[in-house]
């Protein structure tokens, strides 16, 4: 991976995450700076993995070669606005955003410059074991392409999409799904407990076999998520009883009606910031 200076405007666990993986892949720690207005985030990072640190958004930038956008959304245009303000300008630089709900329109005119790419990493990003999307317009180079890519590999898995609108469709796929998995696995353990097991040994049952299954898909490429189910489905057993309840209360519709509606607030949050 190419070693440009690399800066996140923003400390939190998205960008301890991200640079925690890039300083396992390889990644030189004098090449990497972390910004945040307090201190105690950006001890802890130098602390850990020796990287630069600053409370300058500006000194930063100037320093850099790429800038992470990670501050929260509703703080982007402010920040941006001053840190074009104070440098002059920030052409000559990538800017990889991973703020949900700001178009790379909303970015390039916030950031007065158009070498921009739009992610999207998930919250197991924070064990490695990520799902990231990627957009960037056409005009974008190979490099700066491959060079995001190569970043967010640092902490899982990657896909680009050919349109915009198609980062929505991973926020609902995998930005937000993992609270959708912490729900399913919240409802099963609640009812454990209801058949008596004790809290400790209902998370057990439930987080050990969220875990194999998993493991079962990501070891089993080949096979279909159907073909799976359908391997622990025995004709007439417990299994089918218990799917066929799912199947006839619904629990497709459900689905999809809930990754409709991510999608629909992803793209409404886009008219709003």
């Amino acid at each position: 991976m190419e070693h440009r200076k690399l800066a996140f405007i923003g400390a939190g666990n998205m960008s301890r995450s991200l640079i925690s993986g890039l300083i396992q892949s390889g990644y030189p720690a004098d090449a990497i700076m972390a910004v945040n207005p307090s201190r105690p985030k950006l001890d802890a990072l130098a602390a850990d993995f020796g990287i630069h640190t600053s409370q300058n958004n500006a000194e930063a930038a100037n320093w850099a070669q790429a800038l992470v956008l990670a501050v929260k959304p509703q703080m982007m245009a402010t920040m941006l606005e001053a840190l074009v303000r104070s440098t002059g300008g920030l052409d000559g630089k990538l800017l990889i955003s991973i703020a949900a709900g700001i178009s790379v329109t909303r970015l390039e005119q916030m950031a007065g410059q158009s070498r921009i790419v739009r992610t999207m990493p998930n919250t197991p990003s924070l064990l490695g074991l990520g799902m990231t999307g990627l957009y960037a317009r056409e005009h974008v180079e190979q490099a700066d392409r491959d060079y995001c890519e190569q970043m967010m590999q640092a902490v899982g898995k990657t896909l680009w999409v050919a349109q915009e609108d198609g980062i929505n469709q991973v926020i609902a796929a995998a930005g937000s799904a993992p609270a959708y998995f912490f729900l399913f696995m919240e409802a099963m353990a609640t009812e454990a407990v209801k058949q008596g097991f004790t809290e400790q040994e209902a998370r057990l049952l439930v987080q050990q076999t969220a875990l194999g299954a998993a493991n079962m898909v990501a070891a089993n490429p080949d096979t279909s998520l159907g073909d799976l189910r359908a391997q622990v489905t025995s004709k007439g057993g417990t299994t089918a009883e218990a799917i066929r309840s799912f199947q006839q209360q619904g629990l497709e519709q459900l689905v999809a009606d809930a990754m409709a509606a991510a999608v629909a607030r992803a793209r409404e949050l886009e008219t709003q910031l």
